[in-house]
């Protein structure tokens, strides 16, 4: 099990105008006081899974060993889907049971898989519609204070998480085929093409694109 380090970082789509963040960290800091809390973002697009997964992943490795990170991106908030834990490598993931974990947690390596059920270090009267709250705030501060998972929740086959797919680049010669996955607030696309499969490329050099039916040169950086 990662030794605790006392962080919690948090990524939403609450925004920031209402209480809901405020109230996950008064939770987390009512548990315990000596956390840090990280904001990772809460500007994903509403729902957006696959983008908090994203950001969840490109975020999470830098953080040091210990850090639990809280995921609340949750359309289906309400309705029967797991609680989970994911213990890894180095880390604890805790969310909803709809990938938004799953790319980071699997960049790391998964160790075990947990649902939170029935757990009395959870909040016994909870709202329907805020997790992130009553469960997901509350298992993350016990975790960073050293509690092990199987305390909270129920082992299950890390088979059985739900995933959030992101296609292979493919390379044939010069050319090489991805996927947009972001476009992030300076207008840089993100990719699913790793610097492997570009190395010879050096930064600020034009490189020509094709989008649909589009092309277009951009540098690369």
């Amino acid at each position: 099990m990662p030794v605790p380090a006392r962080i919690v970082t948090l990524l939403t789509d609450f925004g920031t105008r209402d209480h809901y963040v405020a109230s996950m960290k008064g939770v987390l800091l009512g548990i315990e006081p000596r956390l840090q809390v990280i904001d990772v973002s809460h500007d994903v697009p509403k729902f957006g899974v696959r983008r908090a997964a994203i950001t969840l992943a490109q975020a999470a490795k830098f953080f040091p060993r210990g850090t639990v990170h809280v995921a609340v991106v949750d359309p289906g908030v309400g309705t029967p889907r797991k609680h989970l834990i994911l213990e890894t490598k180095r880390f604890f993931f805790v969310g909803p049971d709809n990938g938004v974990l799953s790319i980071a947690a699997e960049e790391d390596g998964i160790k075990g898989a947990y649902e939170i059920r029935g757990s009395r270090y959870v909040f016994q009267e909870r709202s329907n519609t805020f997790a992130g709250r009553d469960v997901f705030a509350p298992a993350a501060a016990h975790l960073a204070k050293g509690l092990p998972p199987e305390r909270l929740g129920e082992e299950i086959d890390p088979s059985e998480i739900k995933k959030v797919g992101i296609g292979e680049p493919r390379k044939s010669g010069r050319r090489v085929e991805g996927e947009i996955l972001a476009i992030d607030e300076f207008g840089n696309l993100v990719t699913n093409i790793t610097r492997s499969l570009v190395g010879e490329l050096k930064f600020g050099k034009a490189i020509t694109g094709k989008v649909g039916g589009s092309s277009l040169k951009v540098p690369f950086l």
